[in-house]
């Protein structure tokens, strides 16, 4: 999975072909708790580059339940 950040703050999310085929045979991801740790470890790396490269008046931003608010 590669996550690639535009510079309007979007982000397109590519799959090579064997995740595609895993996620299509098994129609799930399993992680052992040592992957899980590893793959949070990652996601929350990857989550605090992409929302430090968000434009300025997307930062603050507030999601609560099903919608989304801009912050103050």
């Amino acid at each position: 999975m590669k996550f690639n950040q535009l510079k309007d703050g979007s982000c397109e999310i590519f799959f090579s072909d064997n995740e595609i085929k895993i996620i299509n045979d098994k129609k799930n991801l399993k992680l052992n708790a040592e992957s899980l740790r590893h793959f949070n470890n990652n996601l929350m790396k990857i989550l605090v580059e992409l929302n430090d490269n968000l434009p300025e008046n997307k930062k603050n931003l507030q999601t609560t339940s099903n919608t989304i608010i801009e912050g103050e």
